[in-house]
């Protein structure tokens, strides 16, 4: 599970919920999303954190290890997202000795101006 071969996570999601926060805290600092690359890395931004992902891939799910800040700390964790039957993902968010969350997310769509 090294490389992406035919992961249907990779992409730009656009996080819509969670279990632990309203959406004006997941929108705080910006739309919330997280992206997955093909080459093992990603992002992820809601409320106050941003962090990057170190990814290993399945074809339905993706395993992460996540750094970076939330309202200026330094914060690590780690979890995993899955593809769910209706195109959304569930997404399993772990704080290092913290708290965990389950989010959830659709594909980013981009409109463009006529």
């Amino acid at each position: 599970m090294s490389a992406p071969a035919g992961c249907q996570l990779v992409g730009r999601w656009r996080i819509v919920e969670a279990d632990l926060w309203d959406r004006g805290y997941l929108n705080l600092c910006g739309p919330a999303t997280i992206t997955t690359g093909d080459d093992n890395h990603g992002e992820i931004a809601f409320g106050a954190l941003q962090a990057g992902l170190d990814l290993s891939y399945g074809p339905s799910m993706v395993f992460y290890s996540w750094n970076g800040c939330d309202e200026m700390d330094e914060v690590t964790g780690n979890g995993h997202a899955e593809l769910l039957d209706d195109g959304s993902i569930e997404i399993t968010f772990a704080y290092h000795n913290g708290d965990e969350a389950i989010l959830k997310a659709t594909r980013h769509t981009s409109s463009k101006a006529c």
